[in-house]
């Protein structure tokens, strides 16, 4: 038995050393030297392992971590309070614990928060437009659609092209932001001449081929660029966002000149529709839009203001230091610009320990739901929530300057914040079931980070709100055109922010969203909203098609269906159209569908 005693407590040593070094604790000073006169041949041991296993069962309990050792010590290593000693054994505390209030860095905005204007100018929506999509802006997009339509004609694109002009462009704007205020199921709706379901308003700025043309050239680069950049497929220095990049840039620096945010922000994701395949495309089941691309958005919380955003090229194309949580939000968040004292908000994609650690270094207040499972978030602890904790239950933890909190509501709720107290008494409302089985409405606890957060997060979904009211986005092949849409929806939702800030500064009551819309259509058309829309001044005088046809393009495009027999479902090709209305209509003794057009 001596023998067995022996070989037990040399394994009991040996393996409680290597368990101090994993994290588990030592074997006191008295055992250590009641077994210096102990066997430590390990051959002598391992030629005794099977005698060891019968005696182990007699010996006593204190003996019991060699029984389990080669069964349960990996699960031990594994266990996240282990792991992770700098929580220490501390428990969680309730809601009658009371809690310190952090120190919060003072608020030191670079300038002073609110629209960047002249306080003393007046400015109509064209003005705040064009501060965004600025005359050198559209000068460079004029430039560059005119030589991507000059290359597809090149290619054999059989279309009439005139180079766009500054004033030409500024009015397609106009139409496009038209179209996102009179919707109709098709482009060409918008030009037909219909007594029921046509609009007079866009024959009067543009004719329908017209403005056509422009959409399927826009084209925001330099085409030769482009294929310099095509060519750099498959290395690093290829980007995936040179297309959109010129507009992109001029947009996002137009959102920072030209207003500053107030404290809350709040950084979220945001889809813009599409299903094209780029490479960019994402899927997101909890998004209103499930299919698109992929925005990462820095919005005012107060009024929904876009002051930053970075597009997701996927993950081949993003460069990722410390993930991309964090490196998505040292990104938006710019000292340099904003300056400091802010309070950011986010969800549980971009909380971590280490990301509010950096935060409060650069003095910026952070506050956002977590994940358990993140890396320094506290786990194992006692007094932890339970599935049948009650509703309003609340836990926490704080660590200098992290504030962990549990909250339980009809799911438990875990949020981690640099700038709150745990609970400072307030209490919202809930529908509660009582013992008899009655729902009875209750004033519940609330921790204060919880109260803030549901304050606070809106700011990029308030954003999105406003931009939807009055999109105009076009389902297209093009991500880049996509894009451009997104571009134009950001420009005119910012330039609605900063008219309703100035109006607010100078106490006048402002527009509402749809009167600025309809304002600024007007303004950039260079049409008096207040008149109605008279006819075009050139008459309705039939030609032949092909005295207007490129005389290289007679063979194809001599005859053209008849727009008034296809309405009656009957195809008629005529030689003839209407000056004006530059429709193919036909013209002959016994079918006058040019006269039946314009009754």
């Amino acid at each position: 038995m001596m023998h067995s005693l022996n070989v037990h407590h040399t394994l009991e040593l040996l393996y409680r050393d290597e368990d101090a070094e994993g994290g588990f604790a030592p074997i006191s000073t008295s055992e250590a030297e009641s077994e210096d006169d102990e066997v430590t041949d390990l051959s002598f041991v391992i030629s005794d392992e099977s005698e060891e296993e019968n005696e182990l069962p007699t010996e006593s309990p204190t003996k019991s971590p060699v029984q389990s050792r080669h069964g349960e010590r990996s699960r031990k290593r594994s266990r996240p309070s282990q792991a992770q000693p700098h929580h220490g054994l501390e428990p969680w505390r309730t809601g009658n614990d009371p809690d310190t209030a952090p120190q919060i860095s003072r608020f030191m905005p670079r300038r002073t928060p609110g629209a960047q204007v002249n306080p003393h100018a007046t400015y109509s929506p064209l003005d705040l437009f064009q501060l965004y999509f600025s005359p050198s802006t559209v000068l460079t997009l004029c430039k560059n659609t005119n030589m991507y339509a000059a290359k597809k004609k090149e290619m054999g694109k059989k279309y009439q092209w005139v180079d766009v002009e500054f004033e030409e462009f500024y009015k397609f704007l106009g139409l496009l932001i038209y179209t996102s205020l009179v919707s109709l199921p098709s482009i060409r709706d918008y030009w037909k001449r219909n007594r029921i379901t046509s609009v007079p308003f866009p024959a009067t700025v543009m004719p329908r081929n017209r403005f056509l043309f422009l959409l399927w050239n826009i084209h925001p680069s330099d085409p030769d660029e482009d294929k310099k950049n095509d060519e750099k497929k498959g290395t690093p220095l290829y980007d995936k966002l040179f297309r959109v990049k010129p507009l992109m840039d001029n947009i996002l620096s137009a959102c920072q000149a030209h207003y500053h945010p107030k404290k809350e922000l709040s950084i979220d994701e945001r889809m813009v529709a599409t299903k094209a395949k780029t490479g960019m495309t994402q899927y997101m089941k909890n998004k209103p839009t499930r299919w698109g691309i992929k925005m990462f958005v820095l919005a005012d919380s107060g009024n929904g203001y876009t002051v930053s955003f970075n597009i997701y090229a996927g993950k081949t194309y993003t460069q990722k230091v410390h993930g991309l949580p964090y490196d998505t939000v040292m990104q938006l968040i710019q000292p340099s610009y904003l300056g400091t004292g802010y309070h950011v908000y986010m969800d549980n994609f971009y909380t971590s320990p280490q990301l509010f650690l950096d935060l409060a270094k650069m003095k910026f207040g952070a506050c956002g739901t977590y994940r358990d499972n993140v890396k320094g978030c506290p786990t194992g602890r006692e007094n932890a929530l339970t599935r049948k904790s009650e509703r309003g239950t609340v836990r926490w933890i704080r660590e200098d300057p992290l504030l962990f909190v549990k909250w339980m509501d009809s799911q438990e709720v875990s949020i981690c914040s640099t700038i709150h107290p745990a609970v400072s008494g307030e209490v919202i409302k809930r529908k509660v079931k009582e013992k008899d089985g009655c729902w009875a409405v209750k004033d519940i606890l609330c921790p204060t980070p919880i109260i803030a957060y549901n304050k606070n997060m809106g700011g990029v979904d308030l954003s999105d709100q406003l931009i939807q009211y009055y999109s105009t986005h076009r389902q297209t092949t093009r991500w880049y055109r996509t894009l451009f849409f997104h571009f134009v929806d950001i420009a005119t939702t910012n330039a609605y922010i900063l008219y309703c800030d100035i109006c607010a500064t100078n106490q006048v009551k402002p527009m509402t969203h749809k009167e600025f819309q309809i304002e600024l259509a007007s303004q950039l058309c260079g049409v008096d909203k207040t008149c109605v829309p008279t006819k075009r001044k050139a008459e309705h005088i039939p030609v032949p098609i092909t005295v207007v046809t490129d005389p290289s393009l007679k063979a194809t495009q001599g005859r053209r269906v008849c727009q008034h027999c296809n309405q009656d479902k009957k195809r008629n090709l005529t030689p003839w159209k209407c000056q004006s209305c530059d429709v193919a209509l036909c013209l002959i003794v016994d079918r006058n569908c040019f006269a039946d057009w314009h009754k």
